[in-house]
């Protein structure tokens, strides 16, 4: 395994410099980046090391870096360097999962201990996870990618079994699927782990700048082009490209993307200088490519290129079963990230999470478990569907708190209804009654594998 390494993040190249010298002198691996959108091609969820950001940088600042970071992985160390008077931010950061912060201006060997303390709390995160992996819990990808349903089953198993190739993939699904979820899952338990991981969407390059932004340029190559400049693709050399809404990208540049497909090759703007270059192209599309072919505004030939493995990602309208538990996930998740306390999910509230269309998909609903743990709620659904309580009848509040008691005594027997009906004190008969009256469905409340 490669040594540990510290992602400096600085857009003041002089600082950058130093601290990277000092890290250096130190025996530390350091990766420095001037921006901290670059620093992102090198996080995810296998990354072996720390981050040193400063705190205060133009377009995405440390604070913003931090956030995205902590989505992808939030036991990645992150330490934040900040400027005289910016203690109170760095309290926030702090509270918000900032491993540390220093203040400028520091003596080095506390920058260096202090990366050193990170280190070693990253080294244990990483090996307990692989412990936990050894004693057969749930891995990787069942985490990320959680379900138990037969076609995100089927999924994960896709995804181990193309883990080990480097054949190129096509993402197929709708908006809040996962696509990039399931790209940043295929790449870290590749053999591309320990290099980047660049994400590029397509619909968002300027169409002015979308040739040097991929490919690179030499100084003069352009008005404006004052320096050499990499560009992502060459970035991304040995790790894996994402190109995110790949449908959206202009016809000439289809034909420039198939070449480097075809030869593992680019040339930067203004230089003749063949690249060799060794990533694993994965596209997403949330339009079925082979219309956009037919209909003409996407090249036949790139798309066989691309599609060597095509994985297709199920709506939660397809897995339906899967919604109850997936919601509560990502209530635990949203409960770490705000740092509030467990919380306790009501019946009511489960059971019209089940019983609702999610067109926003898994995106939907982490938004919905983001309100609900922020005491927002979700679609209004603090209370029992409905009227309002104080509006309902004697006997329609009853029914109401009736019907939450069964689901919750479902869900806290997996769908097996000999210990709901015995712990309830009714008969089997009227257990069933009871669930046709109120319209529960095991398999909407995710229960349907347990045994009747």
């Amino acid at each position: 395994m490669k040594p540990p390494i510290v992602l400096l993040v600085d857009d003041e190249e002089e600082p950058r410099r130093a601290a990277a010298q000092s890290l250096d002198l130190a025996g530390l691996a350091v990766q420095d980046c001037a921006s901290a959108e670059r620093a992102l091609d090198f996080i995810t969820q296998g990354f072996h090391g720390v981050v040193m950001s400063d705190i205060r940088m133009p377009g995405m600042d440390g604070m913003t870096l931090l956030g995205r970071i902590r989505e992808i992985d939030a036991d990645i160390p992150v330490i934040l360097v900040t400027g005289h008077g910016d203690v109170q931010l760095a309290v926030r950061a702090m509270r918000e999962g900032a491993y540390d912060f220093i203040e400028k201006p520091y003596a080095t060997q506390h920058l260096v201990e202090m990366a050193m303390r990170a280190i070693d709390r990253r080294k244990l995160v990483l090996e307990n996870r692989q412990l936990r992996a050894a004693a057969g819990k749930n891995d990787d990808l069942e985490t990320r990618l959680p379900g138990r349903t037969q076609v995100m089953v089927e999924l994960r198993y896709k995804l181990r079994a193309i883990a080990a190739t480097d054949a190129d993939i096509l993402v197929i699904g709708d908006t809040g699927t996962g696509k990039e979820v399931a790209a940043r899952a295929l790449h870290d338990i590749s053999g591309r782990a320990t290099k980047p991981f660049v994400a590029i969407n397509c619909a968002a390059l300027p169409a002015t700048l979308i040739e040097s932004e991929l490919f690179g340029h030499e100084a003069g190559a352009f008005p404006g082009a004052l320096r050499p400049r990499f560009g992502k693709f060459e970035h991304a050399r040995g790790g894996t490209v994402l190109l995110d809404e790949i449908g959206s990208m202009p016809a000439d540049l289809q034909a420039k993307l198939l070449r480097v497909i075809q030869d593992r090759v680019i040339y930067r703007l203004g230089s003749n200088e063949p690249i060799l270059l060794d990533v694993r192209f994965i596209a997403a599309s949330k339009v079925d490519l082979d219309e956009e072919v037919a209909a003409g505004r996407f090249r036949a030939d790139l798309l066989y290129r691309l599609n060597v493995v095509t994985l297709r990602m199920p709506s939660l309208a397809a897995r339906r079963e899967d919604v109850p538990l997936l919601f509560l996930q990502l209530v635990r998740e949203a409960t770490g990230r705000y740092r509030r306390d467990d919380t306790d999910v009501p019946p009511h509230i489960i059971a019209d999470v089940a019983s609702r269309d999610w067109p926003g998909n898994v995106r939907e609903l982490r938004n919905a478990a983001d309100r609900f743990v922020l005491g927002l709620g979700q679609h209004g659904a603090e209370e029992p569907a409905g009227a309002d309580a104080g509006d309902l009848r004697l006997a329609d509040r009853v029914a109401e708190f009736e019907k939450d008691v069964i689901v919750a005594a479902l869900l806290a027997h997996g769908g097996s209804l000999k210990p709901v009906y015995e712990q309830l004190g009714i008969s089997r008969k009227t257990l069933y009654e009871k669930m046709q009256r109120y319209g529960l469905d095991k398999k909407r409340l995710g229960v349907s594998e347990a045994a009747d």
